[in-house]
């Protein structure tokens, strides 16, 4: 892809990374990336390689990345996964190398079988690949295989060059897409060592952030923490969400306490890569979803898509492909005036007796009640309804759990129908995220 190298060069000594408050050009970038090719001629690693890819959005992950690109070899990003994710993630990649720029140094591991056929094929055609892991609560992760031309051909198209702060790692699509977006535009990428709610608003500050792409669940909880009033965030331009449905709630409190920020959704998959998205507005959850060559259709309710951003297939599993190409992302929708609403998982829809309940339009609703941190809904299976609503918490202060359950059934049965009031509901301690700032339910909590 001698194209972004060019984007990249373009930028002469103008700032592409910063990373602990260093920042590195992107003509530094590319001289460190041709460093590590001659490193890995060295060691022997060949053209496409499979190799894992230990680290976070250091200018030494990031010149390696684009080396490992040039090579046209398989990468693995391990930027987040636990000690036990890890080596199942290599060896379900089939990783020939694993390398942990930084001082970690290379290790190269012992085939142990020949390479999958999708792999084979971006051998043979001389591209570069992705490995995605999938982030199901349910079953192994899935390894999605992407091929990086594929992946990337939407950069070509220049758009405006932002300073954008990189929320997600390299391990996740949407830390992946902001990256390269930046890279291919010639903005800079400035890289958080921390995550929490003060340190991302100091980074923005510090460096003039001017788009914050995140999640729901971190922007509810930089609302809680306040952060907001102890850092100047007026470089602010544009804060996009995606990876989970976003509750009405948080989106008009983040409307109020950062009127100049312009609020949009985005919409990916590791199986699909970043979709364009068009939000109808600021406080508007009703999206259009589209991008060159990317067609949509609704079918049974759910979201299909077909695009040319799609992985390769699965290095574990069937591929998830119909015939004419398709892929079910099993995301129900609401279609209303040419726009469309995504109401979360099919999976994860609440059926009460025969009727809907979407989880976040009820985590939208707690969320309003004082002291609540953190909210989570989910379907419980009840003998005579077949599912009932059960709503787990974190809290601000500490609160006897009964004072909590009361007070929130009053506050519920103000605002929604009986059937949506959760009939269960768990004080607990802890998060209710995961290391993503995506929401998660924890298991074996007491209601």
């Amino acid at each position: 892809m001698r194209w972004l190298g060019d984007r990249i060069r373009e930028r002469g000594d103008a700032p592409a990374l910063v990373w602990r408050d260093e920042a590195v050009s992107g003509g530094e970038l590319l001289e460190r990336a041709s460093g590590c090719g001659a490193e890995m001629d060295g060691l022997g690693v060949p053209r496409g390689a499979v190799v894992g890819l230990e680290g976070d959005l250091s200018p030494a992950t990031c010149s390696l990345l684009l080396a490992l690109i040039d090579r046209a070899a398989v990468c693995v990003p391990l930027a987040s996964a636990a000690p036990a994710e890890r080596d199942r993630f290599l060896e379900i990649a089939g990783a020939e190398w694993v390398a942990a720029p930084g001082g970690g140094g290379w290790t190269q591991r012992e085939p142990f079988r020949p390479p999958h056929d999708l792999v084979a094929r971006l051998r043979a055609d001389g591209e570069a690949g992705l490995v995605l892991f999938t982030s199901g609560s349910t079953g192994e992760p899935k390894a999605a295989l992407h091929a990086f031309p594929r992946l990337l051909e939407k950069f070509r198209e220049p758009r405006k060059a932002l300073r954008t702060l990189v929320f997600l790692l390299l391990d996740h699509i949407g830390g992946v897409n902001t990256l390269f977006h930046v890279l291919a535009n010639g903005g800079t990428a400035v890289a958080a060592e921390r995550r929490d709610p003060d340190a991302v608003c100091a980074a923005i500050a510090r460096w003039g952030v001017q788009l914050l792409p995140t999640t729901p669940t971190f922007l509810n909880l930089l609302l809680l923490s306040e952060a907001h009033t102890r850092h100047d965030l007026s470089s602010l331009e544009q804060i996009t969400y995606g990876t989970e449905p976003m509750p009405q709630a948080t989106l008009d409190r983040l409307r109020q306490v950062l009127p100049g920020a312009r609020l949009s959704q985005t919409y990916g998959l590791s199986e699909l890569g970043i979709l364009r998205v068009r939000s109808e507005s600021s406080g508007s959850l009703r999206v259009q979803l589209g991008g060159a060559g990317v067609e949509t259709r609704v079918v049974d309710g759910t979201l299909r898509i077909r695009t040319p951003s799609a992985m390769l297939g699965y290095l574990n599993a069937a591929s998830p492909f119909d015939a004419e190409g398709w892929y079910d992302t099993e995301d129900e929708v609401l279609q209303e005036d040419g726009w469309c609403r995504l109401l979360g998982r099919r999976s994860e829809i609440i059926n009460v007796g025969g009727q809907k309940v979407y989880p976040v339009e009820v985590e939208s609703v707690l969320l309003t009640l004082p002291n609540v941190r953190e909210a989570a809904v989910v379907g419980e299976p009840h003998p005579l309804t077949g599912q009932i609503v059960a709503g787990y918490l974190t809290l601000r202060q500490p609160e006897p759990t009964e004072s909590v359950r009361r007070r929130l059934r009053h506050h519920c049965s103000a605002l929604l129908p009986s059937f949506k009031v959760p009939q269960r509901i768990a004080v607990v301690d802890g998060d209710l995220h995961s290391v993503r700032f995506k929401k998660t339910i924890p298991r074996g909590s007491d209601g």
